[in-house]
């Protein structure tokens, strides 16, 4: 299984990624881009079909949206996939062959987990998602990722504007807060109607939100924090996922009291906030002013936190020491600039979590030419029924034991 979710097969010595293709399998394929070295393939046939692939995919639009590309292939394959596309990223690009990858974190219930979605406005006013070559939106009469909060928002939405190009749905899984965010060609004002209660946000170009009804925020509790998110903020997609997410990293960093710990792509202040009590301080740094905005107003009574607006490979070299790390970055990774900054802090231990584990390798790799060991990476399955991977990596400074 290749990284990007295609099965990777050989055809006189000819690389081949055939999406829907699923490792083990004998195949029928259609080239449709030829890159010389390697190609893209379509799927004609499966001639002998892998004991992993489903016959019947759940949903009817699968194959066609572009929303999921793994509902074919059966959960616990998934999960096993997954670690070995992580495990093959560390040792083509990280050049670290030995590394520890650990089974997914997957979950009991792997459908309904996505407390956020994207939909974009089709030529005749529908709402859907990108096919699966982004080329056009499809309609969506049903989805199973969707939490229940946001079908029902689904459902209810009444809208009928021209200048209309995206609609987010949003929501609070542990609090029932429930938010619609419009983005629109020259931030033109929509009507919208939905008889449910609910906030209604307009995201201007510049990223300010505006409220159409309600606040312009909405709360999500986790690790026992409750957590205000701004419309444009991020958060994680997966609200039951993130309660693993949040044990792995506390239970990796293991902080001594006073310790200092850098928080760099902080967001709302999810990991650094849950921490702050068992350490000294905790320095924040985060680029997107609303979201550190939030993060500020989430740190309530907790005096031991310092929020630094700017870009990580901006700020770190103004930094004089830390002894914790936690890396959050978006899908890109770290710029080398930031890395190296970093390594001048020389933090004991850094977590460094992926959404992407290309970017994760290459970073490590960096990292690892700077004295720091890997010891371990554990995937956890934020987005089931889709290739997109979440890791947390525990790297430490050569002399150290976890």
């Amino acid at each position: 299984m290749a990284h990007g979710g295609s099965g990777l097969g050989r055809h006189e010595g000819k690389v081949i990624f055939v999406a829907g293709g699923i490792p083990g399998e004998e195949v029928v394929a259609q080239i449709v881009e030829d890159r010389g070295r390697y190609a893209h393939a379509r799927l004609v046939e499966v001639i002998t079909p892998s004991p992993h692939r489903i016959e019947e995919p759940r949903c009817p639009h699968f194959g066609v949206c572009g929303g999921c590309q793994w509902q074919h292939i059966a959960y616990e394959a998934q999960l096993a996939f997954k670690e070995e596309v992580v495990r093959n990223q560390l040792a083509h690009l990280g050049r670290l062959p030995e590394a520890v990858v650990r089974p997914t974190l997957g979950m009991a219930e792997p459908w309904f987990t996505r407390n956020r979605v994207q939909f974009h406005v089709g030529p005749e006013g529908h709402l859907g998602f990108m096919d699966v070559v982004g080329r056009r939106v499809v309609p969506i009469e049903i989805c199973y990722i969707m939490h229940p909060l946001l079908w029902e928002m689904f459902e209810a939405l009444e809208l009928a504007f021209p200048a209309l190009e995206r609609v987010s749905l949003r929501a609070g899984v542990n609090t029932g807060e429930r938010m619609i965010v419009l983005e629109t060609a020259g931030d033109e004002t929509p009507e919208l109607e939905v008889d449910l209660p609910l906030s209604c946000v307009l995201l201007l170009q510049d990223g300010t939100p505006v409220s159409l009804a309600g606040s312009t925020t909405f709360h999500e509790a986790v690790g026992g924090r409750r957590f205000r998110i701004s419309a444009g903020s991020f958060f994680q997609v997966n609200t039951a996922q993130a309660e693993q997410l949040i044990e792995t990293v506390l239970g990796y960093l293991d902080p001594r009291e006073g310790e200092i710990l850098l928080d760099a792509y902080c967001g709302v202040g999810t990991f650094g906030l849950l921490l702050a009590p068992q350490v000294g301080e905790v320095i924040g740094v985060e680029e997107s002013p609303q979201a550190l905005d939030d993060a500020d107003h989430n740190a309530g009574a907790l005096d031991n936190v310092t929020l630094i607006e700017g870009r990580v490979e901006e700020v770190l070299p103004q930094l004089k020491g830390v002894d914790l790390a936690i890396l959050d970055p978006p899908r890109q990774g770290v710029a080398a600039p930031a890395l190296e900054a970093l390594v001048g802090l020389g933090p004991r231990k850094i977590i460094y979590v992926s959404c992407d584990p290309a970017t994760l390798a290459r970073d490590v790799r960096q990292l690892a030419g700077a004295g720091y060991r890997l010891v371990e990476v554990q995937p956890i399955d934020m987005f089931p029924q889709t290739y997109h991977i979440e890791s947390v990596a525990l790297l430490v400074t050569g002399g150290h034991a976890r």
